[in-house]
């Protein structure tokens, strides 16, 4: 009997028959481990570029009479709406309602649902599970998203639809609710505080924002959340949860017009209210600053970085793409070349930008061993100066606007996405062509522009670096920091094979964390 390799009976269900046809199973030979006699199959499966091209939904900007803005995209294949109301009333909001009060938004998040006037938590929770629908409640530093999916079915959609609206209009923010919230955020801030990255995050944007309103964490602090009243989480709701504040993203199946009817409904039935203002624009630095955070452990974390730029500004596309060529893109970005598969300092170091309201931040972050960290710092450094300084690699540039390109189809790959994006579009006060235009700006942006943006809007003499370990010599840290920006220093090469550590890869701790640091922004409602 004729025994078949097992991805060769994988590639024989997915294939079409006429390619089967093409291969002659007869003359694989399984007892053979350096013939692949998958190989045939699975060069059928490539993909040529004209399968590659895919098609972004079109946007409807619907004329909503109440001038609240509303964005729907129409998908036939499921009888699913996806609802998504965004409302400038993020955490940045909170201090709007009391000096020193954050965490309110947050708060307002986690309780809208725990009962109104009329319905009790479990009412409401039975209300949309007998039609199926889900509701959520998120707040971020910009946004505060209220999310409904339902069946289009008017029988399921009406009843879930005015459960989100009693919801929106006649939450009470119960005592007892509050109390809940404060019990289940002590076990958070007692996970931080073992956690060094969370606590690195929180101390990075102190010190970075300030007395801003982004400084802050979106959950708050354990003295500020206790100071929180029912009476403050109406006052939040009142004022930042109205229809003016509001941009309205719908998708599914429905017809323009029934999506048009649908908006203003939800506009027209909830309280009007006004926009919220403009948020002050924070003060940048103009030096080094160096903070240490003692803590007891094998690695040390490091994140450098300085306050960004803002979702609106010109740049912002090219600045995406200089990440990923800097940080964001695995092993061929140059942090990871130059820190990981270079020296071995690192598993992984990563770069990332935040895009908001006002300026966001721009960082680089990575865990290292104790005796590496001196040296690694410096080496972060010295790659982010000849980043800047040094001309843009042309063919990684090429590479790297290909990989986007290709993974640009995930944002629109699912209702859900689709929405996602609608709404962050909205709110930000994109084009709706967005989605469709974005292939064509990536394509048209050159070497020079991103040089252009990144000395413009990267400051390698100016970093905010917080580090989290044992000891630190902040003084010689600041040394090799100046060193770095004098003009003679020589570029990084790669260090000789006599110069290479014999362990490049040490394996972190189990407590260590080797992802992104994970900042709390609006990355789940934007593109």
């Amino acid at each position: 009997m004729l025994k078949l390799h097992p991805i060769v009976l994988l590639g024989s269900i997915i294939c079409a028959q006429s390619t089967i046809a093409e291969v002659n199973l007869n003359n694989m030979n399984d007892d053979n481990p350096n013939y692949l006699t998958s190989i045939p199959l699975l060069q059928s499966l490539k993909i040529n570029n004209k399968q590659l091209q895919f098609n972004a939904p079109y946007v409807h900007e619907l004329k909503n009479r109440y001038k609240v803005r509303s964005l729907f995209v129409e998908s036939k294949a499921l009888p699913i709406v996806d609802i998504q109301l965004t409302f400038n009333a993020g955490a940045a909001r909170d201090e709007e309602i009391a000096p020193g009060l954050y965490g309110v938004a947050n708060m307002a998040a986690k309780l809208i649902d725990e009962g109104t006037e009329k319905y009790t938590a479990n009412e409401i929770a039975n209300a949309f599970e007998q039609v199926g629908a889900q509701f959520s409640a998120q707040a971020y530093r910009d946004m505060f998203v209220i999310k409904l999916r339902v069946l289009s079915d008017p029988k399921k959609l009406e009843p879930a639809l005015g459960m989100m609206m009693e919801i929106l209009n006649h939450s009470t923010f119960k005592k007892s609710s509050i109390n809940l919230v404060l019990s289940n955020t002590q076990v958070g801030q007692k996970q931080i505080q073992e956690s060094p990255s969370r606590m690195m995050n929180v101390q990075f944007y102190r010190a970075l924002y300030g007395k801003h309103p982004y400084a802050e964490p979106i959950t708050g602090t354990q003295r500020s959340i206790s100071k929180i009243t029912p009476v403050q989480l109406k006052q939040f709701s009142d004022q930042f949860l109205v229809a003016q504040n509001l941009n309205i993203a719908i998708t599914g199946q429905l017809s323009a017009k029934e999506a048009l009817q649908l908006s203003e409904r939800i506009a027209g039935n909830l309280k009007q209210g006004q926009k919220a203002k403009p948020l002050a624009q924070p003060l940048d630095k103009s030096n080094f600053d160096i903070r240490h955070l003692n803590f007891n452990s094998s690695q040390a974390h490091v994140i450098m970085g300085h306050l960004g730029t803002t979702r609106f500004d010109p740049d912002r596309l090219a600045l995406e793409v200089a990440n990923q060529m800097l940080g964001g893109s695995g092993f061929n970005s140059v942090l990871m070349k130059e820190l990981r598969v270079k020296r071995g300092y690192t598993y992984g170091a990563y770069s990332s930008f935040s895009f908001s309201q006002v300026p966001g931040t721009f960082s680089l972050s990575y865990s290292t061993r104790q005796d590496q960290l001196l040296d690694s710092i410096q080496v972060a450094h010295q790659a982010l100066v000849n980043f800047v300084k040094q001309p843009i690699d042309q063919k990684q540039l090429e590479e790297t606007k290909a990989g986007m390109l290709r993974a640009f189809p995930n944002n629109y790959s699912s209702n859900a996405n689709i929405n996602a994006q609608l709404g962050s579009i909205g709110f930000y006060n994109q084009a709706a062509s967005y989605l469709n235009d974005y292939p064509k700006l990536l394509e048209k942006i050159t070497a020079q522009d991103i040089q252009d943006a990144i000395r413009k809007h990267l400051h390698p003499e100016r970093l905010t670096i917080i580090v989290v370990n044992e000891k630190l010599d902040k003084a010689a840290l600041e040394v090799a920091l100046n060193q770095n920006l004098l003009p003679d220093v020589p570029k990084l090469s790669a260090p000789s094979i006599e110069q290479i550590p014999k362990t490049i890869i040490v394996p972190p701790a189990k407590e260590v964390i080797d992802a992104p640091v994970s900042f709390p922004t609006d990355t789940p409602a934007s593109i």
